[in-house]
């Protein structure tokens, strides 16, 4: 076929990319990697690189329109950052692999995919958005993988598969030749998924469990973008008293829904993040309010809200702030990981310290948003001993189901129950092995009130404990790869 079969394969392999950026159709993931690994390594040299280059772009381009909060420019160097990375990683698996044979020329591609994602993970802005662990979400046996070496290990597995497909395809599938790596790869994953069936099928069922709902805020109360303009304190002062007498009805409807839940038998009440918005001037009188709401009717309430400084260069403190039912604030939080661009323009950063408060509710721990996906952050959760963790999210309507679906991964790693209050998404509760407890959906008909009996105390795992070896132990495989690699060419052998 020359070069039309592996051109097919790169364009059916790009074509899949952005059904994988914006769903978890899971086999669309395996089946794009496999097809590009498979192209990258039999196209020539010299049509390869900038038709492999050329496809990720365009695929990431139609993927990750409206997902990233960027547009013009900014929106078209995070696409030329991502798509570059991925090109990055085929690259070294076309020119690494050769060089080794075997189940371990299949190691390459998948050990470079892990490299990569764990340095974003850790200092790129876009932490672990875009791992292709998340496009597994629902496969819960899989999944499992993480509350012993993280997301990372799941990214392996798909990206090992990929490459000992294309290994096989091109040997011609000669059992002969590809025994080893198929026999390889198999043995581990079928491990992994028996070892996940496992962990799922002996979770105990008789768990201590407590109600636990979340608000949302109403829809017709703001025009579009006044939130906006309150949250960055860019509206006229002949506004402020207008703005006021809104941001109090909008109190009043946390409040009474408050209530509402609280006399409906729920022990924890979670509002959204920056969902309640307050002038620093009026703020005392609003948690009074809170604290007497809280204490009346027993209840802990813990507030997703935007504190607004007017007049200062960074007028937006977004916060958690949790008070208990004798009216006590037991935790405020300012949220540590602000999103790249707009809110980190105008947000108070936190101390990086995830809070965990002792209770007779158990040990509550809480975290803001973007926060919640840094995994290594949210481990504090875990070796503080925390028994659930309660995440006020702000999504939009593009990734409400993506976002929704990371936040599984966090409960699986650190085994434990997470609550997730979302404006403009889905709000959510999972248990300890990411299984959903109930959701809610912001921009359904109806109610967008979510309760959940969620079990209580966490379930220790490998992960929370051990934290990220495994991908270290990636890159430590990538720098002796490297090196053997390079050997010949030093040695003059």
């Amino acid at each position: 076929m020359g070069l039309i079969g592996p051109l097919i394969s790169l364009t059916a392999g790009a074509a899949l990319v952005p059904v994988f950026m914006r769903t978890s159709l899971a086999p669309a993931t395996w089946a794009s990697l496999a097809l590009l690994v498979y192209a990258s390594r039999a196209l020539p040299a010299w049509l390869a690189y900038p038709s492999l280059w050329l496809a990720l772009f365009a695929a990431t381009w139609i993927g990750q329109k409206t997902i990233i909060p960027m547009s013009g420019p900014p929106f078209l160097v995070a696409v030329c950052f991502i798509s570059t990375l991925m090109f990055a990683i085929l690259v070294a698996d076309r020119v690494l692999s050769p060089r080794f044979s075997g189940v371990v020329a299949t190691l390459v591609f998948p050990i470079a995919w892990v490299v990569v994602e764990f340095f974003q993970a850790r200092w790129s802005p876009a932490a672990t958005w875009g791992s292709i662990a998340y496009t597994q979400f629902g496969y819960l046996p899989l999944m499992q993988v993480a509350a012993v070496v993280g997301i990372s290990g799941i990214t392996f597995l798909v990206a090992w598969c990929a490459s000992t497909l294309a290994y096989a395809w091109t040997h011609a599938f000669a059992w002969s030749v590809v025994r080893g790596p198929v026999l390889a790869y198999a043995a581990v994953f079928l491990t992994s998924i028996v070892a996940g069936s496992a962990r799922l099928a002996i979770a105990p069922t008789d768990r201590a469990s407590i109600r636990i709902a979340t608000l949302n805020r109403p829809r017709t109360l703001f025009v579009p973008g006044e939130i906006t303009r309150i949250t960055e304190a860019s509206f006229a002062p002949s506004e402020r008293e207008r703005l006021a007498s809104k941001l109090t009805a909008l109190h009043d409807w946390f409040l009474d829904g408050t209530r509402r839940e609280a006399r409906a038998g729920a022990r924890v009440v979670v509002w959204p993040e920056g969902n309640l918005l307050v002038f620093k001037d009026d703020e005392a009188a609003f948690l009074e309010r809170a604290r007497a709401l809280a204490a009346s009717e027993h209840v802990y309430v813990a507030m997703g809200m935007g504190t607004i400084h007017l007049g200062e260069a960074l007028p937006f403190e977004n916060k958690l702030v949790l008070i208990d039912p004798a009216g006590a604030i037991r935790i405020s939080y300012l949220k540590s990981h602000p999103v790249a661009g707009w809110e980190a323009s105008i947000m108070r950063r936190g101390d990086g310290r995830v809070p965990v408060a002792p209770t007779d509710a158990g040990r509550l721990a809480g975290m803001v948003c973007f926060d919640a996906d840094f995994p290594e952050f949210v481990r504090q959760a875990s070796q503080g001993d925390a028994d659930i963790l309660l995440v006020p999210v702000n999504d939009w309507l593009a990734v409400k189901n993506i976002h929704f679906q990371m936040a599984a991964f966090r409960s699986i790693e650190n085994g434990l129950p997470l609550v997730r209050a979302a404006a403009s998404g889905l709000s959510a509760a999972f248990d300890p092995w990411g299984r959903v407890l109930g959701v809610s959906d912001y921009f359904a008909d109806g109610d967008t009130t979510m309760t959940a009996q969620v079990p209580m105390g966490r379930v220790r795992t490998p992960y929370s404990r051990t934290g990220d070896w495994f991908p270290w132990s990636c890159v430590l495989a990538t720098a002796i790869m490297l090196a053997v690699a390079a050997t010949p060419y030093l040695t003059g052998r």
